[in-house]
């Protein structure tokens, strides 16, 4: 009997904890698609003003913040490094495509103001 209750309770604790990573995938599946939108708008401006789709020194920055935020969340910050650089390989991608579908129409400076 004791066997069985404690099964059960297992059974209960794990659904428990499913819902909760069942919200946090939802979650991560709406930031990331936040991030793509704001991208997007990264994308379109770059391709109007001629910049390169890809900016080394920015990832670069971005890699060593998300590894010391992975660091101080007792995350591995392999795999934090890891995920951003799949996440900047699909950025570029769709920066390409909207550079490409822009006609490679450059200009050289920014608006003021």
């Amino acid at each position: 009997m004791n066997e069985e209750k404690d099964m059960a309770d297992a059974r209960t604790i794990l659904a428990h904890y499913r819902a909760s990573i069942d919200n946090i995938d939802a979650a991560l599946i709406h930031m990331l698609a936040e991030r793509f939108r704001c991208t997007k708008a990264v994308g379109v401006l770059k391709a109007t003003h001629g910049l390169p789709p890809a900016d080394p020194a920015r990832e670069q920055q971005q890699i060593a913040r998300l590894r010391q935020l992975a660091k101080d969340a007792h995350l591995d910050p392999d795999f934090a490094e890891k995920f951003l650089n799949f996440v900047v390989r699909e950025v570029i991608r769709h920066h390409e495509q909207i550079a490409a579908s822009n006609g490679g129409e450059t200009k050289t400076s920014l608006p003021t103001a």
